[in-house]
């Protein structure tokens, strides 16, 4: 099953639980049975307008990046921007991961059974795949 699928299916599942989101308080906004599928319950949704900030930012430097080539700059001033960019994405996804942990995880694990296991996992993954980049 492919993610899509697997996240259409849950959603699915989960849909008739909604009259129990709370959607007057986003940071309440948790269906039973379900830790992160409605989007008002997302971990980062109370930061979204900084991290859109945040990415936007990280977006004109990329482009500042192809000037930089365009423009037949030196390696090494090329290279400083490719790492501030890296650490600015890095930092980007550390707080995403951190809003995950303490929403969407804790969430699941408060509920138990599959959906913990499923959010576990999912954690799991996403640190291996930031330690590898």
């Amino acid at each position: 099953m492919t993610t899509q699928q697997h996240d259409a299916q849950h959603h699915a599942d989960h849909v008739d639980h909604a009259d129990h989101v709370d959607f007057a308080n986003p940071a309440l906004a948790v269906t039973v049975g379900d830790a992160c599928v409605n989007h008002a319950s997302h971990g980062y949704i109370h930061d979204k307008d900084a991290y859109l900030r945040r990415m936007r930012r990280i977006e004109g430097q990329t482009r500042g990046l192809a000037k930089m080539i365009e423009e037949e700059q030196y390696c090494i001033d090329i290279l400083t921007q490719v790492s501030a960019v890296t650490k600015a994405l890095q930092s980007v996804a550390l707080g995403l991961l951190n809003e995950h942990l303490s929403h969407c995880v804790v969430n699941a694990v408060r509920e138990g059974g599959a959906e913990a296991e499923l959010k576990l996992t999912e954690a799991q993954q996403a640190i291996a795949r930031l330690m590898r980049s």
